[in-house]
């Protein structure tokens, strides 16, 4: 029998209830699935021939639920972090047909899965630039594309990615009005199950800045990067026109900053995807926004300053070694004369906008950069 489960206050159970107090009810899925409060009161089994998700979200458990989840289908079924989630293993998050395990609620928003058969091992290819790496004790191949170039899976399995998107170009200035900062490109990390085969690495070039003379709404969003068509991410939106009277910011992965307006304060633009980085700043009175980073937002400009860059993402925390922050956004530009600064290669940052007191162009942001590690 299936136990009546969760108890409600008042409830007499029987014998046979009692008895049976392990038996807990099972929810079948046939498609990804976002666990749920209740689900800790289920065995939540997903059932699906093709690739799934269970996603969990955070300040939906509290400490000590457990979750219950396994996979009877033939598609590997991966266990995923939703925003602002960590989910430690020992094991792998990645459940083969007839895999399962349970996730130990530690707070609301960290969580231990417990393996308990299934898993699917690290697979092994080749591709970019190769070198060892230890990342928590844990030795790993990094291979790192700074160009278009294609991953090679010799073995199929479980690989981590990091993308950053290319970042995108800062707006022109003219007279006292400065441009918006460009945005950082988009940051992106998972882990994939790929198949035995070659992928298309694309490494998302920066967007370029606006010309001096472009007084229209422009385009100067960076390019996304990509593995193949398994996962991708966008690049930074562009900074908004210092020559326009409405210079909005662009969406992208994260959000470009306003262009400085002579009728008062314009909107920096959001991140396509809140979870993959931040928007860009307001302009007010002339000063440009400043571009959004995929670490934080970009600040408001005030007139004479432009508004501050958009923090990066520390990409060490995948790679190893030193603090190295990608994807920042580009400042914006006050109402005083100032060039704008280009963002760098592989940075995936956006470029800082020029001042006001001439008619400048805007700047290109940098290229992104693609990182696949394996364990070994």
């Amino acid at each position: 029998m299936t136990t009546p489960f969760p108890f409600v206050a008042g409830q007499v159970l029987t014998a046979a209830q009692l008895n049976d107090i392990q038996n807990l009810p099972i929810s079948d899925k046939t498609a990804s699935y976002t666990l749920i409060a209740g689900d800790e009161t289920k065995r939540t089994i997903m059932n699906n021939a093709s690739a799934t998700t269970i996603t969990v979200n955070n300040s939906i458990f509290t400490v000590g639920d457990v979750i219950q989840v396994a996979n009877k289908g033939a598609g590997t079924c991966t266990i995923t972090a939703g925003a602002g989630v960590t989910i430690n293993t020992s094991g792998s998050l990645a459940l083969a047909q007839y895999g399962g395990g349970y996730l130990l609620a530690l707070s609301a928003s960290t969580f231990t899965f417990f393996n308990l058969g299934g898993g699917v091992s690290y697979g092994t290819a080749t591709g970019g630039s190769s070198s060892s790496i230890t990342v928590s004790s844990q030795n790993y191949t990094l291979l790192s594309f700074t160009t278009d170039a294609n991953l090679v899976v010799s073995k199929a399995g479980l690989f981590d990615v990091l993308l950053i998107g290319g970042g995108g170009g800062s707006g022109n200035s003219e007279g006292t009005l400065g441009g918006g900062g460009g945005a950082g490109g988009g940051k992106l990390q998972s882990t994939v199950y790929l198949d035995a085969a070659t992928y298309a690495v694309d490494v998302g070039a920066g967007g370029a800045g606006m010309s001096s003379a472009s007084t229209a709404y422009t385009n100067p969003t960076g390019f996304g990067s990509s593995v193949g068509l398994v996962v991708a991410v966008a690049g930074g939106g562009g900074g908004g026109n210092g020559r326009n009277a409405a210079g909005f910011g662009q969406i992208g992965g994260n959000g470009g900053g306003a262009g400085g307006s002579p009728q008062g304060t314009t909107t920096g633009a959001a991140a396509t995807i809140s979870a993959l980085g931040f928007a860009g700043g307001n302009a007010a009175s002339g000063g440009g926004g400043g571009g959004g980073g995929a670490g934080g937002v970009g600040g408001n400009g005030s007139g004479a300053t432009g508004g501050t860059a958009g923090a990066g993402f520390d990409v060490s925390v995948f790679i190893s070694g030193g603090a190295l922050l990608k994807g920042a956004g580009g400042a914006g530009g006050g109402n005083a004369a100032g060039g704008g600064t280009a963002g760098g290669a592989n940075t995936g940052n956006g470029s800082a906008a020029p001042g006001g007191g001439g008619t400048s162009a805007g700047s290109a942001g940098g290229s992104g950069i693609v990182y696949v590690r394996f364990k070994v």
